[in-house]
């Protein structure tokens, strides 16, 4: 047998004693990619860095083989570390806000791989930096490159973290979620780049929790859990013939293939009843419109009514330019509206016109029939528990200094609920309406998983007992499983109190399986609306149709 581009043989790796790596062992082929696929917590990630040497300060490393192209990466010096990275082996990270200098602009960043192991000329870099923006599918590549990564979206910023991995022409590429934040059409050119990278003499290890996207890039699989690899083989057969438990249950978690109301994951949601109890109590004084039960939704009345919804802004050329035109819709009570789009079309801007915090140039936003920035700043903070807020990433938007106990008391504070043994109480009985316990009251942010601190966020949006919850990208940035756990905890809380939902995703698996109507936009524009299975079983729309055809399949059977 030829020699395999990489070898590992037995990796182990502690953190203060702690094993999350314990003796796992795979090969990466000439012209193959290799897929780690597991939860959060598996030790994915924690593999892919120690095969650069980045595992962090704290860990103990150890393997009885580690070879790359010949070379024994276990006898590297620090230096010569260096000459690798970023030449010879590329590696893109997952978080890119936080991968990103966010003190300059990106094209300086992509521009760095260039700058170390090249001999190219300023120019000759800048036209480099723009060609390669251009083709992960970044719009408008001069200008981008110009901004800084506050600036970008999501999806921008993974798009230029991929450009700067695969400047170089790597041989090998570690992709770690490469397409976490990527809408379905970007996701699938950022795809068929990742598939262009896969020559005769490169290689590829690719870390994902989306098991679609496994499907399409990956030639052999290695499932990961609790820090061993349970089951590995070729891609068709582990996902067209699992063999292990585990393998079963991801698959069984994946969106879209199960109709809304059909459960994701084997986990049971707490029933909450003290909760449902208070919240329908609540609920029962405000407006006979749009009013919920403890039983479910009051049919009837719509909560949200956007009518003709304008706005832009100024970018760094001095250009103004329409982010949002003429979008209007209407949310009704106990329902779910899904909003998906490209990166860039308006669905978060247009969530935040929702939410009160950007004001429209045009149209207004209408909350039980009241214009919602035509109420006084008093009526405002009166009013602004109804609407509420679960992030994308929960791990920003909370004070890393606080503890869950102050994270939900503050916003149990808005409604008047005092600190002392009744506000604790309170916040006990929200952490078992999403599935926790009182043991994490006293832990901070950076001491939960990523599911952990998403039931968090929920938690804390439920504590105003609101009306509507505007759910911006929730779970795009979690495996599978956790996924499946939270789109399920979504689901019954919403059965059970009643909430209605405003979710904007770009997954379009979880846009069908949660919403009961979608928006679609495009450049700022609602091109197409209708119920879920309408949309997604007869789109008019061209675009709406691109985007359907873009989705990667969970089909076993890879093209030849």
């Amino acid at each position: 047998m030829a020699e395999p581009l990489l070898a590992v043989e037995n990796l182990r790796v502690d953190f203060d004693g702690v094993t999350v790596v314990d003796g796992i062992s795979f090969t990466i082929g000439r012209g193959e990619c290799l897929a780690l696929v597991g939860e959060s917590g598996s030790g994915k990630s924690v593999t892919s860095r120690s095969l650069v040497g980045l595992t962090g300060t704290g860990a103990r490393v150890r393997v009885d083989r580690l070879d790359f192209e010949g070379e024994d990466l276990t006898r590297l010096s620090q230096r010569r570390w260096r000459r690798i990275r970023g030449a010879r082996i590329g590696f893109v990270l997952q978080d890119a806000l936080s991968s990103l200098d966010g003190l300059r602009p990106v094209g300086r960043e992509v521009a760095e791989p260039l700058s170390l192991h090249t001999r190219l000329t300023r120019t000759q870099r800048q036209r480099r930096v723009v060609e390669l923006l251009e083709s992960v599918g970044v719009p408008e590549p001069e200008v981008r490159a110009r901004q800084y990564p506050y600036q970008l979206s999501g999806g921008l910023r993974q798009r230029a973290l991929i450009a700067s991995a695969i400047a170089c022409a790597p041989r090998l590429l570690i992709a770690d979620e490469p397409t976490t934040a990527l809408d379905a059409t970007v996701q699938a050119q950022v795809l068929a780049l990742l598939e262009t990278l896969k020559t005769s003499d490169g290689g590829m290890l690719v870390v994902s929790h989306d098991l679609a996207v496994v499907a399409r890039l990956a030639d052999r699989i290695a499932v990961m859990r609790d820090g061993v690899i349970v089951e590995q083989g070729p891609t068709e057969r582990v996902l067209g013939d699992p063999r292990h438990e585990y393998t079963r249950a991801l698959l069984a978690a994946v969106p879209g293939t199960r109709p809304k109301g059909t459960r994701l994951s084997g986990v049971p949601v707490p029933t909450g009843a003290r909760t449902a109890t208070r919240f329908a109590a609540a609920t029962s004084a405000g407006p006979a419109v749009g009013g919920t039960s403890a039983a479910g939704p009051v049919a009837g009345g719509d909560v949200v009514d956007v009518r003709g919804l304008t706005k832009s802004f100024l970018g760094p050329d001095g250009v103004r330019r329409t982010v949002v035109s003429d979008v209007s819709f209407t949310l009704g009570a106990g329902r779910t509206l899904g909003i998906v789009g490209e990166s860039g079309s308006g669905k978060t801007t247009t969530a935040r016109m929702v939410l009160g915090v950007e004001r429209p140039d045009a149209g207004e936003v209408r909350l039980h029939g009241r214009d919602w920035a035509g109420l006084s700043q008093t009526e405002r903070r009166r009013e602004r528990r109804r609407l509420q807020v679960i992030y994308q990433d929960p791990l920003s938007s909370f004070d890393p200094r606080y503890t869950v106990e102050r994270v939900i008391g503050e916003a149990l504070g808005v409604i008047g609920h005092r600190r002392g043994a009744g506000r604790r109480d309170r916040t006990v009985e929200l952490l078992e309406q999403v599935g926790l316990d009182a043991g994490h009251l006293g832990r901070r942010p950076l001491e939960m998983s990523g599911g952990q601190r998403q039931r968090v966020a929920i938690a804390r949006a439920l504590a105003p007992e609101p009306e509507v919850i505007v759910c911006d990208e929730p779970v795009s940035a979690l495996d599978v499983s956790v996924q499946a756990q939270v789109l399920d905890l979504l689901a019954d809380l919403q059965q059970r109190l009643g909430v209605s939902y405003l979710f904007i995703s770009h997954d379009l698996g979880v846009i069908q399986h949660v919403s009961d109507r979608v928006l679609v936009m495009k450049d700022g524009s609602v091109v197409e609306a209708g119920d879920t299975a309408q949309i997604f079983e007869r789109p008019q729309h061209a675009y709406t149709r691109a985007l359907l055809a873009a989705v990667p399949r969970l089909n076993p059977s890879k093209p030849s």
